[in-house]
């Protein structure tokens, strides 16, 4: 492609993304921990603010949700999958919360704080009963983060996992079935939130660095948030282009 950092090979990875998962925006970072860090900042997500999770997952999981600001809630898991409960989250909304119809959140009664999300974990790519979480979820308003890093294959009711909550992270890390080194990609169907996140994720600069010096010549760029380091390099993005077009065809061998 002629460019070592974020360019026009992270640009087809994530059309080729969508494309697999059935969504309409796929934002392509460096890792899965940042998909769900700029997950719930999009959310408006932080402190005084609380997020259900599950306590079986790996600790990034767990971690942006702290450096968020906020605190997460632990409910317990399936004895048989390992994965959330649904039974028990809604289990502690009843036994512990609150929802206001005027405001239409939903209050913990024992801390006072907003519950704001839910992460799900589809751990080991076997993904969690998402129509019941979703159900939970619509609710009591509450939004639904798919932590997907180890699902990129997997499909819930003939539906792809990355296509049912309102954001979800991927995570294409070397232990992963789709494999850039380091990197990671969030999906979600919300056009203003793709848009803000296409930002947030390389220092906030209002244009792509690579169309910034395209045939059309430099072009100026504002800073429109504080941003983050989170893009990909397309030196990443040309491994995950092969590896996405064999991701099913593994799958088949390990069956």
């Amino acid at each position: 492609s002629g460019w070592l950092s974020t360019g026009p090979r992270v640009a087809r990875l994530e059309e080729d993304f969508k494309s697999y998962i059935g969504c309409k925006y796929a934002i392509a970072l460096n890792s899965c921990t940042a998909g769900l860090h700029l997950a719930l900042e999009i959310a408006g997500i932080g402190a005084g603010d609380e997020v259900i999770t599950t306590p079986l997952t790996f600790v990034s999981t767990v971690n942006v949700i702290i450096h968020q600001g906020a605190t997460p809630i632990f409910t317990d898991v399936e004895r048989k999958t390992g994965n959330i409960d649904s039974r028990k989250i809604e289990e502690f909304i009843k036994k512990n919360c609150k929802f206001n119809p005027k405001t239409g959140q939903l209050v913990n009664r024992q801390t006072g704080q907003l519950v704001k999300a839910i992460i799900p974990v589809h751990l080991y790519g076997r993904p969690c009963k998402m129509d019941e979480i979703i159900k939970i979820a619509r609710k009591n308003n509450l939004l639904v983060i798919e932590d997907a890093a180890h699902a990129v294959e997997a499909c819930y009711k003939d539906k792809k996992i990355g296509n049912i909550g309102d954001l979800a992270a991927f995570s294409f890390y070397a232990t992963k079935n789709v494999v850039t080194g380091e990197g990671g990609m969030i999906t979600t169907n919300n056009g203003e939130w793709a848009k803000k996140l296409r930002v947030l994720r390389l220092h906030g600069l209002s244009k792509d660095a690579w169309k910034r010096y395209s045939q059309e010549g430099f072009t100026p760029y504002d800073i429109l948030y504080p941003g983050y380091k989170y893009n990909m390099m397309d030196v990443q993005a040309a491994l995950g282009i092969h590896q996405l077009k064999r991701v099913e065809k593994n799958l088949k061998i390990r069956e």
